[in-house]
């Protein structure tokens, strides 16, 4: 049973990237699944969410309007698309489960989901 996000990279401001965390050894529809990011020298934030089975999202101020998440269940596989990459934006990102889970946003302690992803770098720079 595990999370594998992936997709960060270094990227100009402005530029976009999309994130994938991909489940495997669990149905990832039945899990709420969250977004959340980690800067050098500040606490871990949600970032955006996507509930379990009717798939309602939610997102951080300060991403709403740049960032969209997403899910394909056939892939068992939820997306975070980032456009309008700010320097700011930078950070670890990191994909959560919680089984019939909703908004995760103020639930960002590890023992508040049931998985966690590895963490991929997302480094917006010029």
């Amino acid at each position: 049973v595990q999370l594998q996000a992936s997709g960060g990279g270094l990227v100009q401001p402005g530029g976009s990237l999309r994130l994938s965390c991909v489940a495997s050894g669990f149905t990832l529809g039945h899990y709420g699944i969250g977004w959340f990011r980690q800067a050098p020298g500040k606490e871990r934030e949600g970032v955006s969410c996507i509930s379990a089975n009717e798939g309602s999202t939610y997102y951080a101020e300060s991403v709403k309007g740049r960032f969209t998440i997403s899910r394909d269940n056939a892939k068992n596989t939820v997306f975070l698309q980032m456009n309008s990459l700010k320097p700011e934006d930078t950070a670890v990102y990191y994909c959560a489960a919680r089984f019939l889970g909703g908004s995760c946003l103020s639930r960002s302690k590890r023992y508040e989901h049931d998985y966690w992803g590895q963490g991929t770098l997302v480094t917006v720079s010029s």
